[in-house]
């Protein structure tokens, strides 16, 4: 059974679509990908998510019970990180994570949080000195408490460094290996493809397409393959048809004769693919 079951869901700002005749589903132990173009719905469809819009039309299931249902047990269950954080300047990482701590029935240590995050060393230190990266790992962190089974990041690796975001990644990953459930929204498509089981694209308030990011590639890239090779102390390039590549005698000759730099396929990326799909460009 899916964690969340949406369908057919309808919210309008006045005149102003929010989203409309929105349907999908996510499986257990997943990492969604929610991908659209500023305006598309992402903020809205997480909103009604975490029950922050309950003024909706259509209905909206979550671990097998209608939203409408939940009451503030709900929030045992999940965790949320919007892309702005949502902690205390006042406070120091410590003090912020006790406080939201304090609502929950159960929760995991807040100190060891802050070590899974890499703020631990900073846990006595108010936020108001955080930079915009360290506020991102102290929000993560508070939406990690109540070791969530269904976990809503809005943008998780904004603002990190390379070195912060790849740990940033394999805690993510590890947490799908562990079971949890992960519905990720991000307008950065290597951060999409390298993390998301599958990935869905939202236009104008409807979901138009649903697949794990490789299948999108197979299935709309060129069926080539790109050679790269040295002829005579100069690179050159060769494409050939990806059927019947291993009879291809021009294809094995190079193979054979000369230096190899490169042998790739040739595909798109999420981007290219969102664009073909929807007409729209991500931004």
């Amino acid at each position: 059974m899916p964690v969340i079951e949406v369908k057919n869901i309808r919210k309008y700002y006045g005149d102003v679509r929010g989203v409309e005749n929105l349907s999908f589903e996510v499986e257990e132990g997943e990492i969604y990908g929610f991908l659209g173009p500023n305006g598309a719905g992402k903020t809205t469809t997480v909103k009604i998510l975490v029950k922050i819009i309950r003024d909706y039309e259509g209905t909206a299931k979550v671990l097998g019970k209608d939203l409408r249902e939940w009451g503030k047990d709900y929030y045992n269950r999940i965790g949320v990180s919007f892309e702005f954080p949502a902690v205390y300047s006042r406070l120091t990482a410590l003090e912020n994570l006790e406080f939201f701590a304090s609502f929950y029935k159960k929760h995991l240590d807040p100190m060891e949080v802050l070590k899974m995050v890499g703020l631990d060393k900073e846990a006595d230190q108010l936020v108001a000195g955080f930079s915009k990266g360290m506020r991102k790992k102290l929000d993560i962190a508070r939406a990690l408490l109540p070791d969530p089974d269904i976990l809503f990041l809005d943008e998780p690796l904004e603002g990190l460094d390379p070195a912060s975001a790849r740990k940033f990644k394999d805690l993510f990953l590890e947490m799908r290996e562990s079971g949890k459930t992960i519905f990720l929204t991000t307008h950065n498509m290597y951060v999409a493809d390298e993390l998301c089981d599958r990935v869905a694209f939202i236009v104008d308030g409807s979901v138009r397409l649903v697949d794990n990011p490789g299948e999108l590639k197979v299935k709309m890239g060129k069926r080539l393959v790109k050679v790269e090779y040295v002829e005579n102390g100069s690179v050159k390039t060769a494409e050939f048809p990806l059927e019947g590549i291993g009879q291809n005698e021009e294809f094995l000759n190079i193979l054979r004769n000369h230096e190899i730099r490169r042998i790739n396929t040739e595909e798109p990326t999420l981007e290219e693919i969102f664009l073909k799909v929807t007409g729209r460009r991500l931004v």
